[in-house]
Formats: C-alpha cells, structure tokens, sequence
C-alpha cells in the first residue's frame, strides 16, 4: 500500500471510493474545488496496482477571524472495504494532520461523524485522541445526529 499526496486525475477514484462506502457524497466540482484549494492536505492510498482504495478529502476552515489561528478540517475519509483493518485510516489521517500543521500552521483539525459509526468513533476518539466538542442534531441528510469532534495539532 502507497499512501501519497492526491493529484486531480485522483478525482474520479476518490468519488468512486466515496460512492463504494458513503451515504454521503460530493459532486465532481467538490472534490475538484479541494484539490485546487487545498492541494497539499488531501491524501490517497492506493494498491499495487495503482488504484485508489482509500482517501482523505481536507481543507482548511476558510471562516478564520482577522488574526485567528488556522484551523483544518476532515470533509471525508473513506476506505474500501476490502483494505479495512490494514492501518490506512490511521495514515491518511496523520498524514493529512501533519500537512495542516506543518503548511498551514493549523492548531487544530475537526471532523464531523455519524454517531451510530463505531468504527470512525474508535479510530477518531480512542486511537487518534479526538474529543466530541458537540452533537450537531440532524446534520446528515437522512436526519442521523452528528458527533462535532476536534483534535489539537500543537505540540506541547
């Protein structure tokens, strides 16, 4: 497994990735928008092969107030089934968070997931160290409350 900045021909194999997996889905022009925005904090891993099995969608919170420190944020993150449990949810989101802080200087990253999702729980809350900072009724389209979770990225 390679995981690796994403480049815009990526695009198709993330949608694809996305579509596979997630309730949730973005049109091209989303994750287009990501990668002309954001290029260097969005990440792929991809087989032997060479085909996505995996990604990281980010960007940084464009809401900022004059003089407020940077803030990233996690839009996405989906592997394929059959590549669960190999550790590439864990990379993509390191790699994705040591981006924000190194390029950005974000001092933190947020994402957003379902509160029925153990899995993402576990990952986000109990081996990446991510706290719920709110429950965010009826984000989802299908009405499915939202964990608001925030991890920070400044080293002590």
């Amino acid at each position: 497994m390679n995981i690796r900045p994403m480049r815009v021909d990526d695009l198709m194999g993330m949608q694809a990735c996305n579509l596979q997996n997630l309730p949730e889905n973005y049109t091209m022009r989303y994750y287009l928008y990501h990668a002309m925005t954001w290029p260097s904090i969005s990440y792929v891993a991809e087989d032997h092969k060479g085909r996505i099995v995996g990604y990281i969608l980010a960007k940084m919170d464009e809401d900022v107030q004059e003089g407020g420190e940077p803030r990233g944020h996690v839009t996405s993150m989906s592997v394929l089934r059959s590549y669960r449990r190999l550790g590439l949810a864990k990379k993509l989101m390191v790699q994705a968070q040591e981006a924000m802080a190194n390029i950005y200087r974000a001092s933190h990253v947020s994402l957003h997931v379902r509160k029925s999702n153990r899995a993402a729980l576990a990952l986000y809350r109990d081996t990446l160290g991510f706290t719920v900072k709110d429950i965010e009724k009826g984000y989802y389209a299908d009405g499915e409350d939202a964990y608001s979770m925030r991890l920070s990225l400044i080293r002590e």
